[in-house]
């Protein structure tokens, strides 16, 4: 047993044409060249959604450390 996932694929040809093949085989590529372009998407605005939210909670700190001054009696 191997410890990845085999994955076999037929292609069934309705028409007789062999072009078929080809345009099976391009659909393909096309394919997975869009998942790897989807998950680098998805990655790149995940990382973005992160810094905004570090960018969010560091403004509230500050403001939330300014605040602490009103306590200061003089």
């Amino acid at each position: 047993m191997g410890t990845g996932t085999d994955v076999a694929t037929d292609v069934t040809l309705v028409k007789g044409d062999l072009l078929g093949i080809l345009r099976a085989r391009r659909l393909s590529r096309a394919t997975v060249a869009n998942i790897r372009q989807n998950l680098f998407f998805a990655f790149v605005y995940n990382a973005l959604g992160v810094a905004a939210a570090a960018m969010s909670f560091s403004s509230v700190s500050v403001i939330g450390n300014a605040l602490r001054l009103r306590r200061v009696t003089l």
